[in-house]
């Protein structure tokens, strides 16, 4: 199926489409950003000082990372990776909820504060990115 759609007359065009929505300021904007907020989400445990709540810690470590990562492979393929847009979104919405659903006492005024906030900006970003994806399919 792969190699089936690699010849496929369209694949050359779609993808410079999507290559062609990548390269305008306001994807790289946005792009960047995203990448800026899973840095911070990824590090807020010790810039915000909450590392001791271990739960916590490796959640946003690694959902930080992950949100850096897709912003990476946005910014390097978007013409391949466009179809994943819509997991930047559900990690926001996680990041927001996390201090309440992970377990151990991660919801102290410092987590919450820094997950809803980071979380709404990625949330916003990703829905950017999203919705960047979606323009392009018309």
């Amino acid at each position: 199926m792969t190699r089936e759609m690699e010849r496929h007359p369209d694949i050359i065009g779609m993808r410079e489409k999507y290559d062609v929505a990548a390269a305008k300021p306001a994807f790289q904007v946005a792009d960047g950003l995203t990448m800026l907020a899973g840095l911070f989400l990824a590090l807020s445990p010790w810039i915000v000082g909450f590392s001791g709540i271990t739960s916590l810690t490796v959640n946003n470590l690694v959902t930080g990372l992950a949100v850096t990562l897709l912003a990476a492979g946005f910014s390097s393929a978007y013409g391949r990776t466009h179809g994943i847009a819509w997991i930047v979104p559900v990690i926001g919405v996680w990041t927001i909820l996390a201090p309440w659903l992970i377990r151990g006492e991660a919801d102290t005024p410092a987590t919450i504060t820094t997950n809803v906030i980071v979380g709404a900006i990625i949330l916003i970003l990703g829905l950017v990115a999203l919705g960047m994806s979606m323009t392009r399919r018309r």
